[in-house]
């Protein structure tokens, strides 16, 4: 396949409340707030990928289309720290699989593991030793 000359520059979340997410999403990723730009409040760059959080009027509605995957060594500690800042667990998906979660406007998430795993046809993890 040829090289394209396109690449993915930014996330973009929709936001009721732009700064808010974006003081969620930065204590949760480690990765500063560090401007605003119209309706726009942006998270540090790394790795070449920004990520931004956009103002809108309507509230989240249904299920997101696409989501982030996040690692962690301990996603159960991780669970508790998203509680602590504003999230929470949806209680919804099926124990064995991922851990889900919800940023406080409801935005899905996963917490997964940092070492290996496999999936079943259903989605539900199999962690390796």
């Amino acid at each position: 396949m040829a090289d394209s000359p396109m690449r993915i520059n930014a996330l973009i979340v929709d936001a009721t409340d732009p700064a808010r997410l974006a003081a969620f999403w930065s204590e949760l990723l480690g990765r500063p707030v560090v401007g605003r730009t119209g309706p726009y409040v942006w998270l540090r760059r790394e790795n070449g990928l920004g990520l931004g959080f956009q103002q809108t009027a309507e509230p989240k509605s249904g299920k997101n289309r696409m989501h982030f995957d996040i690692a962690s060594p301990d996603p159960a500690a991780e669970q508790q720290r998203v509680e602590a800042l504003g999230g929470h667990r949806l209680e919804q998906y099926a124990d064995g699989g991922f851990l889900v979660m919800a940023d406080p406007e409801g935005n899905e998430f996963c917490i997964i593991p940092d070492g290996p795993f496999e999936l079943d046809d259903e989605g539900r993890a199999n962690y390796l030793s």
